[in-house]
């Protein structure tokens, strides 16, 4: 009789010592989990991101802003409209970082155009 309290005692002991190993493993998993669903997020963000660039970069806008009055000899009358397309790219060049005179080289269009375009642009983002 007393062997047998003896071995249920000592089985209860192991039971126990199983139950507290195996709850490790579930906090292991629930960290794991926890740490694929940031990762996971963190890369829809980024993508929600890239995507919101590429939108704004190939939207094309029916109605064309008029071109800024500038301080040049051009007048409003000698200006044609500029095509979205070639606003896109003037904008993308610049913001590489080359200089006015490559960009409208470029685009083929007068350096007052170029001017005129990143004014343009530069307007719209404080409007926002």
């Amino acid at each position: 009789m007393e062997t047998l309290i003896i071995l249920l005692f000592s089985l209860a002991i192991i039971l126990l010592i199983i139950s507290f190993i195996s709850k490790d493993k579930v906090a292991k998993l629930e960290e794991d989990l926890e740490q694929m669903t940031i990762t996971y997020m963190q890369d829809i963000y980024q993508l929600k991101k890239k995507v919101k660039i590429l939108e704004e970069e190939f939207i094309i806008q029916d109605d064309p802003i008029p071109p800024l009055k500038t301080k040049s000899a051009v007048t409003s009358n000698d200006i044609e409209p500029i095509h979205e397309i070639l606003k896109s790219q003037v904008l993308s060049l610049y913001s590489q970082g080359l200089s006015l005179d490559q960009i409208a080289k470029q685009s083929s269009l007068t350096k007052e155009q170029t001017i005129s375009v990143i004014k343009q642009h530069r307007l719209r983002g404080e409007e926002r």
